[in-house]
């Protein structure tokens, strides 16, 4: 029988959502890519939450859009509710978070695989990574085709040894249903790479019919409803509601009299679970003096009757679980449609990638997604999506993009998994960002748009609509700094706040924390009509300058300062053992860590500022 060989640029190794950003990006970028996935039914599956955003993973969605990624405009299509979080709280830590039509989403995003140029879109099982003089040249499938390639990029997500757990049941899947892929994670301990094994895991799902909503709390959406891409249309469609309830002591009684069966408390379950996803058995052992613990009912659909229940992941047996969610006010008599289970999986240590999230070990092979330790789809895709830059980069003979931590969310992620690894499931979070103030979720587009266009990802009409923006905001802040108000206005007594004397300009008013526009506009009617002419992204982003000032410019300093350090490259053989003063403790995470300047040097735990001192100077002489 002859041996057919196929060909490609890049082949991308699953068709989850770091995948599908992958896939899209590599191809946008000119390059002959092929996405290769188990099933052409589950593209861009949300089997956790339907949902996408929220604290930090918001943010990460403004970037994967400003940075030219496909999240951002698919969740905008395919939205059934969306509200801003934490409006109470500072814009730094604010962010969107949308309930998804997790049905038309998955539709939407395979159609736009499908109809991407240079963009192969296939079903098949990979069950070997092929190297050659420690190089990529591509896969083999199960079914014995052997696909030559230049780059691959492997987001295999949770399907590497994937493992199942409802209770003492235990089967091998890498999701319910679907099998998992145990021959690609023995290739890749056979290359060399180092694994170890994370655990996740789901709530039930129950009949939307079954359940007594007028025992909930409503929990509805904004309006006029914001929207995740810089580019998208306005979002007009009707939202649907989702609703809150709590556990109860009945709750609590049902777990306690069978926490020995979950496979988490039994020792079924190896893996290392999410400290800040835990399930609702966690919750209960962990936290034995709260009363109760909160619980979102959210729609996966406009099209079928599934309701998720946020805060209740759980691996305990079936006929646990509907005891326990019959215990809930307004689920006394629901039925679950899907219970809830534990997936186990093999993940690699991300340790082993360079920031650009090639592997150190072999050239040309990315990894990006849960494969790296991760949880979340955000995480994912951020991490897909420079992973496919990356890869059509090089092929291209360019530099890697420069995300990093003075730049982006996606930045602190790659950096915190190349730099520190990770033992648990790595989840974002608004607080391991150190430039918060700077790096918000408002002005994603004026941090990695240009960067975007530089490279041809973004285009022209995106580049434009960037381009306008900060124009109304520089000719807004000029009208704001030459606008003066007397203290003895006639309107003056209509604004909440410590007298003043003299004449103050608007821009030196907002910078008080309890004036705002609104009330600014009473003074005059040259500033309502002013203000007209903004829409409501430039007036936002215009005045959270204005009132974070300070912080921002101390920001902007510190970030000046680090990328002095990025600026010191470290060859990839350095010896550090000629470096004689090194602390042992430091030579030993250096030769482990490998990093690729002194920026990421300094950020490796251990590393005391001597050894900076001494590693900056020795790569001085070297270069002299």
């Amino acid at each position: 029988m002859k041996n057919i060989t196929q060909s490609y640029e890049t082949i991308v190794i699953g068709a989850g959502h770091a995948g599908v950003e992958a896939a899209l990006a590599s191809a946008r970028l000119g390059i002959n890519t092929l996405c290769l996935t188990i099933s052409l039914d589950k593209v861009a599956l949300m089997p956790c939450n339907p949902s996408i955003g929220g604290p930090a993973k918001g943010h990460i969605v403004r970037e994967i859009d400003a940075l030219g990624g496909q999240m951002g405009l698919t969740i905008d299509k395919t939205v059934l509710q969306i509200r801003t979080l934490n409006q109470r709280r500072g814009p730094a830590v604010q962010a969107l978070r949308a309930q998804a039509d997790k049905i038309l989403y998955q539709h939407e995003m395979k159609r736009v695989l499908e109809n991407t140029e240079n963009l192969s879109l296939r079903q098949g099982i990979v069950c070997e990574i092929l190297e050659k003089n420690s190089k990529v040249i591509g896969v083999k499938t199960l079914d014995g085709l052997t696909i030559h390639a230049k780059t691959v990029i492997i987001t295999t997500g949770t399907f590497l040894n994937g493992k199942c757990h409802i209770g003492q049941a235990v089967f091998k899947a890498g999701r319910i249903g679907e099998p998992p892929a145990t021959h690609l994670a023995d290739s890749l301990k056979s290359l060399g790479f180092r694994s170890g094994r994370l655990k996740t895991g789901t709530p039930p799902r129950v009949q939307a019919s079954t359940i007594d909503f007028s025992k909930l709390e409503i929990q509805g959406g904004d309006h006029p409803a914001p929207k995740f891409s810089f580019v998208s249309e306005p979002i007009t469609i009707d939202q649907m509601d989702c609703w809150i309830t709590h556990t109860t002591d009945q709750t609590r009684q049902v777990i306690s009299e069978n926490m020995h069966l979950s496979p988490m408390y039994s020792g079924q379950i190896e893996g290392t679970g999410a400290r800040y996803c835990p399930s609702i058995e966690d919750k209960f052992s962990r936290f034995p003096d709260k009363p109760s613990h909160i619980c979102y009912l959210e729609p996966e659909s406009r099209w079928n009757q599934e309701i998720y229940i946020q805060g209740m992941s759980t691996s305990l047996p079936h006929e646990v679980q509907i005891e326990m969610i019959h215990s809930l006010p307004g689920l006394d008599q629901a039925i679950i449609l899907r219970p809830g289970y534990a997936v186990e999986y093999d993940y690699f240590d991300p340790i082993d990638l360079y920031p650009s999230l090639e592997s150190k070990r072999i050239e040309n092979l990315y990894f990006a997604g849960q494969i790296n330790g991760t949880s979340g789809y955000e995480e994912a895709a951020g991490q897909g999506l420079v992973a496919g830059i990356n890869s059509a980069q090089k092929l291209l003979n360019k530099e890697p993009i420069t995300v990093n931590r003075e730049n982006s969310y996606i930045g602190v992620l790659i950096h915190d998994l190349v730099t520190k690894g990770t033992k648990e499931p790595y989840r974002m979070f608004t607080s391991l960002v150190e430039h918060r103030t700077w790096i918000r979720h408002d002005n994603a587009d004026h941090r990695l748009t240009e960067m975007a266009y530089d490279i041809g990802l973004a285009n022209k009409n995106r580049f434009g609509i960037l381009t306008k923006k900060r124009q109304s905001i520089t000719k807004l802040h000029s009208f704001l700094n030459e606008f003066f108000v007397d203290s003895k206005h006639e309107n003056i007594g209509q604004i909440n706040t410590k007298a003043f004397h003299g004449r103050k300009s608007l821009h030196d008013l907002l910078k008080r924390p309890e004036i705002n526009l609104d009330c600014l506009s009473l003074l005059d009617q040259k500033i309502s009509n002013t203000l007209a002419q903004y829409n409501q992204d430039e007036i936002v982003e215009t005045i959270t300058e204005i009132k974070y000032q300070g912080y921002i410019s101390k920001q902007r300093n510190i970030i000046k300062q680090r990328e002095k350090l990025s600026s010191i490259p470290i060859p990839k053989d350095f010896d550090y053992t000629i470096i004689k003063a090194l602390s042992n403790e430091g030579r030993s995470k250096l030769e482990h860590i490998r990093p690729i300047n002194i920026q990421q040097a300094s950020l490796i735990s251990g590393i005391r500022q001597s050894d900076l001192a001494l590693l900056a100077r020795s790569l001085n002489n070297t270069e002299r």
